[in-house]
């Protein structure tokens, strides 16, 4: 089924066929070839048996880290794939799906580090990896060995291939993108001080286009793209645009659920509040507020102790950021889906669409 393109809107049936496929039926292919992997990396490292402890460590990392999240990432790359070529065989689809879940290990590389900076709580509604009593900060040497986990997959499984220095190289590229956006977002928002100058829509921009955007949205495409055979610079980049602004819609989606989210739904607990986070609901409070707002935010934010906490939410309610939320998710759909419309490419348009479709109202 086509996803159909109305009056620059998404026919609302068709985002929930979309989401119900998905699920019925990449989803389950795509989970059987984890633990496939897995067993491959436990195999090369069992090739020296002194190091028989390390192997056996790492393996819970990959089962405890890996597998249990929404598999948004890993899925785009097949399903790209398999809208950029259409007679694709099984083999070159099972092909993809091992690129997804490279993202998927490289996704558990970021989350293991962040999670230790942030001092996160729950993660896909278990407790963070470091909060496990025999982990603690053996995390960050983990959250190293899950980052070098993707390089052992594509060497063993894409070394003969003619994409396969392409692929590296844009890994590469990611994983330096991804950290410069975490290291942005870090410095942005101290944990020693709060300055509010400093929390700006244009810094928010930017560290969502280059913590989140990149690697969650023109990564899983480019893989594709490469796969496909397309490498022209002019493709790339006109993609690598559209899926920046998805990007940054995402992150903004993000910043809202992680105030007003289900954590049941979530699966983890959200603290940008507490963590001094620079979210677009802080950035558009900070423009809206009078000072006596203001000087309850100063007071109140960045604490830990939740009465603070809510006494900053209780700022959001009065400036109606929910509202705000509603009326931005609905401009920024309609001006992504007009990106859609005018894409001249080597790439189908529903590679874009399947993106919105899982985005687009999204709870969690």
């Amino acid at each position: 089924m086509e996803t159909s393109i109305k009056d620059g809107s998404l026919d609302k049936e068709d985002l929930k066929v979309k989401r119900l496929k998905t699920k019925g039926t990449e989803l389950e292919e795509f989970d059987s070839v984890f633990s496939y992997l897995v067993e491959g990396l436990v195999k090369q490292g069992r090739q020296h048996k002194e190091i028989s402890a390390a192997v056996d460590w790492f393996k819970e990392v990959c089962l405890y880290n890996v597998p249990f999240g929404k598999k948004t990432r890993g899925l785009s790359v097949v399903m790209a794939f398999k809208r950029i070529h259409t007679n694709a065989n099984e083999n070159e689809i099972r092909q993809a799906r091992i690129l997804g879940w490279c993202i998927e290990w490289l996704q558990a590389f970021f989350l293991v580090a962040d999670d230790v900076m942030d001092k996160s709580i729950t993660r896909r509604g278990k407790p963070c990896w470091y909060k496990k009593e025999d982990v603690a900060l053996i995390a960050v040497n983990d959250a190293v060995y899950l980052e070098n986990c993707v390089y052992a997959i594509l060497r063993r499984h894409f070394k003969q291939e003619d994409y396969y220095t392409d692929v590296v190289d844009l890994f590469h590229e990611t994983t330096m993108q991804t950290i410069t956006g975490q290291c942005l977002d870090l410095v942005t928002s101290p944990e020693t001080c709060i300055n509010f100058d400093e929390f700006t829509l244009e810094r928010f921009t930017a560290i969502a286009k280059w913590k989140t955007a990149f690697y969650s949205f023109y990564l899983p495409v480019a893989l594709a793209m490469y796969m496909a055979g397309i490498k022209d610079t002019a493709t790339h980049e006109a993609a690598k645009e559209i899926f920046l602004k998805m990007g940054v819609f995402f992150q903004v989606q993000d910043d809202f659920l992680d105030c007003y989210g289900d954590p049941a739904v979530m699966g983890k607990i959200g603290t940008d509040i507490q963590d001094n986070k620079c979210s677009w609901l802080i950035v558009q409070a900070l423009s809206r507020v009078t000072p006596e707002q203001r000087q309850t935010l100063e007071e109140n934010y960045g604490q830990p102790e939740e009465d603070k906490v809510l006494n900053v939410k209780a700022v959001y309610k009065v400036l109606d950021l929910e509202q705000l939320y509603q009326d931005y998710e609905e401009k920024s759909y309609r001006e992504i889906i007009q990106d859609i419309q005018s894409f001249k490419g080597q790439i189908p348009k529903e590679v874009f669409t399947d993106f919105v479709s899982k985005i687009y109202k999204r709870n969690k």
